[in-house]
């Protein structure tokens, strides 16, 4: 009997998966921090033998070089895939045993990329599962404009035609298991629920309920930002990644933090956005370690810019490290923990800024305080209602775009649509040496203060 294992990435909203049988299995999309695979590998009692890409990512550093150079597994790796390694290439219809009864097969599903591969389990020759990476995900598809422009179009018919084959080929009852679709930037929509079939699909999704053209109309003007850091994922990937390295960064101390800041450095505090609003060392930045700190620190810090790191224990730190990994920040410059108070010079003074709600807003609007509002929500969130009178600027454009936060003496009340991204922009503003105030609150809250405007009242 088969078993499927998921291995969650949800700050990057992927999954990778480890499927098999009573001696031996296949890793497919593995992460970076491949001991994660390989721990679920020996609760399972199971070798590693087969490790499968679906397609070379766009949105994270893969672990599957590394993984079957430890295992000595074969590597399968779409056959269209430009890579500089050693690897098995697999086209459509290519087989690979698993284990006794077990065969991986591919079927060729082009759309997330031109190469993109997806992979059905067998038992004794009959289809039990489907890996679909970046193809047919929960509710929705893989995004088809990472690779270039000129192949979107393209790709999005792609897309619709590989969901067709899927859902022609395999049974209703098969259980469908994507890479993406979990809050992945990789997703064309958000995807819904956490598990799906085939049948399931073959109702909701639109890949297989639209005609073409309404579906690929749909899909293109539903694609939002592309996070700045994709660019260097595929071909990194496509080099061969250097093996994962989590040892613990060098210790820095109160003299060296401010000698970092001061060489333009960053330095990261991962503590939770309340207490930083508190108190926190003067020009550093909010990067919460319980939020999407991969996600959003890759998206914004400068590439190659040093980044040392702050947080209460050494296990925060750690987990910080195997969440960057991921997208490539390999190693910290250095790292501290403890408290804020041990992170500045004997005589320094800690900074600080106001958390605020909707509430709060609504009161200083009506006592007419002049205040500048903030929203740093993407432009498919503002799209749906925004908040009167504010100044919209996608978290990913603020570093650029600090001199548009205006007037220069009237505080900053920045918002997002639960916060997290509110404290990641009030950080950079009172690094910039603004006035600022967090609005830590949901969006919901300035819809039920009187606050927004529709999409309609901007025109």
């Amino acid at each position: 009997m088969y078993f499927v294992d998921t291995v969650e990435l949800p700050t990057l909203g992927n999954r990778s998966y480890l499927a098999g049988g009573p001696y031996a299995a296949v890793a497919v999309d593995p992460p970076r921090d491949i001991d994660r695979v390989i721990a679920a590998a020996v609760r399972r009692g199971v070798r590693i033998t087969v490790v499968a890409e679906t397609h070379v990512h766009n949105d994270y550093i893969t672990g599957g070089l590394e993984l079957a150079q430890v295992s000595g597994a074969r590597y399968v790796v779409p056959a269209g895939a430009a890579v500089a390694f050693t690897r098995t290439p697999f086209t459509d219809g290519d087989t690979i045993g698993v284990d006794q009864q077990l065969v991986l097969r591919a079927l060729g599903t082009p759309g997330h990329t031109p190469h993109h591969t997806a992979y059905v389990l067998e038992e004794e020759q009959q289809p039990v599962a489907v890996f679909t990476g970046g193809s047919l995900l929960i509710g929705t598809v893989g995004r088809p404009d990472l690779v270039e422009p000129w192949l979107t179009r393209q790709l999005a018919r792609a897309q619709y035609a590989s969901a067709h084959r899927l859902a022609d080929e395999l049974a209703d009852d098969i259980p469908v298991y994507p890479t993406h679709g979990f809050g992945s930037f990789c997703s064309s929509s958000q995807a819904h629920g956490e598990t799906t079939t085939i049948g399931t699909e073959r109702k909701n999704n639109g890949a297989l309920t639209m005609d073409v053209d309404a579906f690929v109309a749909e899909l293109l003007e539903g694609l939002d930002d592309v996070p700045a850091y994709y660019a260097r994922m595929a071909p990194a990937n496509a080099a061969g990644p250097a093996p994962v390295d989590l040892r613990p960064p060098a210790t820095a101390d109160a003299e060296e933090i401010a000698a970092r800041l001061a060489a333009g450095e960053w330095v990261v505090d991962l503590r939770p956005r309340m207490a930083f609003a508190e108190g926190h060392v003067a020009h550093s930045l909010n990067f919460e370690g319980a939020g999407k700190l991969a996600t959003y620190l890759a998206w914004l810090i400068p590439f190659g810019k040093p980044v040392t790191l702050l947080a209460r224990t050494p296990q925060q730190i750690a987990a910080a490290q195997r969440e960057l990994v991921r997208v490539g920040i390999d190693r910290p410059a250095a790292a501290a923990t403890g408290e804020p108070s041990d992170w500045v010079r004997e005589g320094e003074q800690l900074a600080s800024f106001r958390r605020a709600c909707f509430a709060d807003l609504a009161e200083a609007r009506r006592h007419g305080e002049e205040v500048v509002v903030l929203d740093v929500r993407r432009d498919s969130e503002r799209g749906r209602g925004w908040v009167e009178n504010s100044i919209h600027i996608p978290i990913h454009q603020l570093q650029d775009r600090l001199d548009h936060v205006l007037p220069e003496g009237s505080p900053v009340w920045a918002h997002c649509a639960a916060g997290m991204r509110a404290a990641i922009a009030a950080s950079l503003l009172d690094a910039a040496g603004r006035h600022v105030v967090v609005l830590d609150d949901t969006f919901d809250a300035a819809v039920r203060e009187g606050l927004t405007l529709p999409r309609a009242a901007e025109d």
